[in-house]
């Protein structure tokens, strides 16, 4: 393994085994049965149950103070206990949020994460697209 740790974002049900080791970010675990085993809980990346029907402002406000709080030495070292376990500097943070769909109140934590982890170590968090097959020849083609 390397000395950097790579983090990603994406949904519990996009995720790809071959994206990296898959990181539980909620509150909550998933109820629905993944086809994968997650490689950890990131317990400081995790809102509460009480911000789980805020308004973004409130809660954005809330999770960027616990973030702060934590710090980023400490939120290090609980992903690379994490990484360590999984056997891969290669961290996905998982979540439930679909942010393919556009509207206007379409936020998530994950993604207030990797900005918050960007401002603070100049290291991006990028998430992962879904891929996506091309498509199906057509008689046109």
């Amino acid at each position: 393994m390397g000395d950097e740790l790579q983090l990603f974002t994406n949904r519990y049900q996009r995720f790809q085994p071959d994206q990296g080791a898959p990181v539980r970010t909620t509150v909550g675990a998933p109820r629905f049965p993944l086809p994968y085993d997650l490689a950890g809980y990131a317990r400081l990346l995790a809102p509460t149950y009480g911000m789980l029907k805020m308004a973004e402002g409130p809660y954005r406000h809330i999770y960027l103070e616990r973030l702060e709080a934590a710090g980023v030495d400490l939120i290090s070292e609980q992903l690379a206990e994490i990484a360590d376990y999984a056997g891969t500097d290669r961290l996905v943070l998982l979540c439930f949020c679909d942010l393919s769909v556009p509207a206007p109140d379409n936020w998530c934590h994950r993604r207030m994460f990797a900005a918050w982890w960007e401002e603070q170590t100049g290291r991006e968090v990028h998430e992962l697209a879904e891929r996506r097959e091309p498509p199906a020849p057509t008689l046109f083609d």
